[in-house]
């Protein structure tokens, strides 16, 4: 699947905002997957401006994404972008921290849970939201190389070696979880994906 960017204007605010987004090349391979996989109903944990959700929904009128942002800046970019696009009835945004809120505003069964949001809770989301899916869904995870930053830098700060550290030992329990297989795939800033043995 090539890459075909459509949505400019919101590639083209984050740019200008300094807004993180999902990179093309991890994009392609995760439409890709939810096409072969036929997924219909997604769990986003990080919606930003809904860059992701939008090109998740735009696979197929199908698909339907519950996306997760407490960030009220983002909130209201992101609405403002599914209203732009008419895609409101196939994106949800709940307004909230996904640590803290009740999972009984969401709906359960989920085919795909994609993780794109702060990068040290990672193994938090992914227990906490673990009950939603079916037994055949997979965990996707972004953001697992962290623009290939080494933890060994010496020119990094404190905060993003803590981080980075984090985000090792999220990789290792992925990697040696009794109940999980995961694929690291060295694509963008580095994606996981995870499924039930």
């Amino acid at each position: 699947m090539e890459f075909l960017e459509l949505y400019p204007k919101i590639k083209e605010y984050a740019l200008e905002h300094g807004t993180p987004i999902i990179m093309e090349d991890s994009l392609v391979y995760i439409k890709k997957i939810i096409e072969e996989r036929k997924i219909k109903k997604i769990l986003e944990i990080g919606t930003a401006i809904a860059y992701s959700a939008l090109h998740f929904a735009s696979v197929s009128e199908d698909v339907l994404v519950d996306t997760i942002e407490r960030n009220p800046e983002m909130i209201m970019q992101a609405t403002k972008n599914l209203e732009e696009y008419d895609l409101k009835k196939q994106i949800k945004i709940h307004p909230f921290d996904a640590l803290e809120c009740s999972l009984d505003d969401f709906d359960s069964e989920y085919d795909l849970l994609f993780i794109d949001a702060a990068k040290a809770q990672s193994q938090r989301f992914f227990e906490r939201y673990l009950p939603l899916l079916k037994p055949n869904a997979l965990i996707i995870t972004d953001n697992m190389n962290f623009h290939n930053v080494s933890v060994d830098d010496e020119n990094i700060s404190k905060n993003l070696r803590n981080m980075l550290k984090k985000i090792q030992r999220y990789h290792d329990w992925l990697a040696n979880h009794p109940d999980f297989t995961t694929e690291f795939i060295d694509l963008g800033d580095g994606l996981a994906i995870t499924w039930r043995k």
